[in-house]
């Protein structure tokens, strides 16, 4: 079963930039869409930004259009999560996915403060 591991997460001052990674590790002979999604406790979560499997589209919610890049490398079987300018609105568990296996990472935490 493919598995999806997140690391890249930190605490950052407002107007900072992360790279988030998302590693891709198991069958990896076919590649999939992945979304990033971010969550707070008690809140639902939220879906950041989406790419397909080769990279030919991407899609960003409104709330990060602008300031974050979603991009893969398959040779690497890794996605990434490019963010800058970061807000503290911007704080939350990050965590990607592959909506079409049902599977998510267990996240990696990004804490935007002054």
């Amino acid at each position: 079963q493919l598995q999806l591991v997140e690391s890249g997460g930190a605490s950052v001052q407002p107007g900072g930039s992360l790279r988030l990674s998302c590693e891709a590790s198991g069958p990896t002979e076919r590649t999939y869409a992945i979304t990033w999604f971010r969550q707070l406790p008690g809140k639902e979560r939220e879906g950041v930004s989406c790419i397909s499997d080769r990279s030919e589209r991407t899609l960003y919610a409104d709330s990060v259009s602008g300031r974050f890049t979603i991009s893969r490398d398959n040779a690497k079987n890794t996605m990434y999560l490019q963010m800058d300018s970061l807000l503290p609105e911007d704080t939350a568990l990050y965590y990607c996915s592959s909506t079409a296996l049902g599977i998510s990472g267990q996240g990696t935490q990004v804490t935007v403060s002054s």
